[in-house]
């Protein structure tokens, strides 16, 4: 699941991001209004997680925006205690949640996740291809008897995979999802993970592989050779 944080104190976005990345999420932060709105109309994030003030745009007039543009992504505001009008008017805008600031951990946590729970194109813990299934609650790859752990990145990219089988994938996809935009990471570290995914593929037993396509990239297929 990709989220994006939108939150102009510095202390209070690192700490956030961490709290995401922390629990298997991938995470791009903004600090202001016009970049949270300019990333958010990509289309590409699961959930919105807006502080209401910021500079340049406030968050009530990002998710309105987002909202005329007919970007559906699930929103939830973080607000000051104070803000109680500001609170009725996001919910209004089409907000599904708001969690005033200071809150917990393990609250902003299952709130994310119930938003998330609540989105239209919303998919269970377990995805499941010819077989192999992956679990989101645990990071785990099974078929049949057979489990494997994933990492963190790992687990990512065969989330992608297995959301989209049989498609071919870019290198480009998986690093700017993933990653994010301005990443300095090499694009060799998607051939990294994913030849560790092969290994565990082998090692579950699979009928399933991850094959290269040239001037393409990967893609999740029942191999050939069955």
């Amino acid at each position: 699941m990709k989220l994006l944080i939108a939150e102009d104190d510095p202390r209070l976005l690192k700490t956030l991001i961490h709290i995401f990345q922390t629990n298997k999420y991938i995470v791009d932060g903004v600090a202001n209004g016009s970049d949270a709105l300019e990333y958010a109309l990509t289309g590409e994030y699961d959930g919105l997680v807006l502080d209401i003030m910021m500079p340049g745009m406030d968050g009530l007039t990002v998710l309105k925006k987002l909202r005329e543009k007919n970007i559906t992504t699930p929103a939830l505001f973080l607000t000051a205690r104070t803000e109680i009008d500001q609170r009725v008017e996001g919910l209004d805008a089409g907000a599904d949640d708001y969690l005033p600031k200071p809150f917990s951990t393990q609250e902003l946590l299952a709130r994310v996740r119930a938003m998330l729970r609540r989105k239209d194109n919303y998919t269970a813990d377990l995805i499941e291809y010819s077989g192999l299934v992956l679990n989101r609650s645990t990071y785990q790859l099974s078929y049949e008897n057979n489990t494997r752990m994933l990492s963190g990145k790992e687990f990512q990219i065969m989330e992608m995979l297995m959301q989209r089988p049989e498609t071919i994938m870019s290198t480009e996809q998986f690093m700017t999802h993933i990653w994010g935009w301005d990443t300095d990471v090499d694009t060799s570290v998607v051939w990294v993970h994913i030849s560790n995914l092969r290994k565990k593929l082998t090692a579950l037993d699979s009928d399933t592989e991850i094959r290269f396509v040239r001037n393409g990239g990967y893609i999740l297929e029942v191999r050939h050779d069955l």
